[in-house]
């Protein structure tokens, strides 16, 4: 199954596609094509079962993923209703962070997203970048300074780290489960020297693998420094009309904290915002699934 690729700045359309077909057909096309893949479909559900099937196809089954297979990347939906009281599960803040990061470099490979989460807002990318922090084997680290800035890239200091987000400081050890990661690590030092660093059993606490490196993606898709509750305040009292003080979204913000739903007010927090194609790699080839664009419009009229 080869079907036609569009030359640059061409639609085209694919029909007949029944069953797993669709996955069959863009699984040849993101082999073929020289760049990135972006698949977008309705909604999450058919977000995972598009991924399960591409992974099928491009060599990820049960034995893992093979030299000739091409990765498959998420870009999970918060899966809260628009300007509801609760805030997505940091495990799916996790993958969509780690896939932000990721896809600037990402010269092969598939992406897909829900048509819903493809319209959201998201931080320009230097803020990604900027707010990621590298622990090295041999660096030199100051606890206190290390502290602050994982507190202002959004983590939690707790007394026993066990999901993302979360960090711990105990003596000599600094214990910290990163947004993008499977597992949390434990930072050994000597004096102000890192001395080793392995990945841990958070239910166990037991430490396992050691590494040599580890990469710090911020925890939050926006910042909850002053600089950014200052700026967060100013574009609200801006945009919302009304006393500021009568919102809990506003005075949560305002001591320094992220209230439920808080999500949906992230442009506040910055002077402008991106979307994913911002984040794409030069190149990349988009592919639309039946009813993309009503499923567009139905979650436009779910905002509205």
């Amino acid at each position: 199954l080869a079907p036609p690729l569009p030359a640059p700045g061409q639609r085209i359309q694919w029909g007949r596609l029944y069953g797993a077909a669709s996955a069959l057909a863009l699984a040849s096309a993101a082999h073929r094509h020289p760049g990135l893949l972006v698949a977008v479909v309705e909604d999450v559900q058919a977000a995972v079962r598009l991924s399960a099937e591409l992974g099928f196809f491009l060599g990820q089954g049960a034995g893992g993923a093979t030299e000739a297979s091409l990765p498959v990347l998420g870009f999970p939906d918060w899966e809260t209703l628009p300007y509801d009281v609760f805030s997505p599960l940091p495990e799916l803040v996790s993958e969509r962070l780690l896939t932000l990061h990721r896809l600037p470099g990402l010269k092969r490979g598939v992406l897909v997203v829900p048509a819903s989460t493809l319209l959201q807002r998201l931080p320009p990318r230097d803020y990604v970048d900027g707010h990621s922090l590298v622990l090295a084997l041999g660096e030199r680290l100051d606890l206190d300074q290390t502290r602050a800035r994982l507190e202002q890239a959004g983590y939690n200091c707790v007394s026993q780290v066990i999901a993302h987000g979360e960090f711990a400081v105990r003596g000599s050890l600094l214990d910290v489960f990163p947004m993008g990661s499977t597992e949390p690590y434990r930072i050994d030092l000597f004096d102000d020297e890192v001395e080793s660093i392995r990945t841990f059993d958070p239910e166990t606490q037991r430490t396992r693998d050691k590494v040599t490196r580890i990469r710090l993606l911020p925890a939050r898709e926006f910042p909850l420094d002053d600089q950014g509750v200052s700026a967060f305040r100013q574009r609200y009292r801006a945009e919302v009309e009304g006393d500021p003080n009568r919102s809990l979204i506003y005075r949560g913000v305002s001591e320094g904290r992220a209230p439920g739903g808080l999500e949906y007010y992230l442009p506040l927090f910055f002077e402008s915002t991106a979307t994913l194609f911002d984040y794409l790699p030069e190149g990349a080839l988009v592919a639309e699934a039946q009813g993309v664009r009503e499923a567009a419009a139905a979650f436009m009229a779910t905002v509205a």
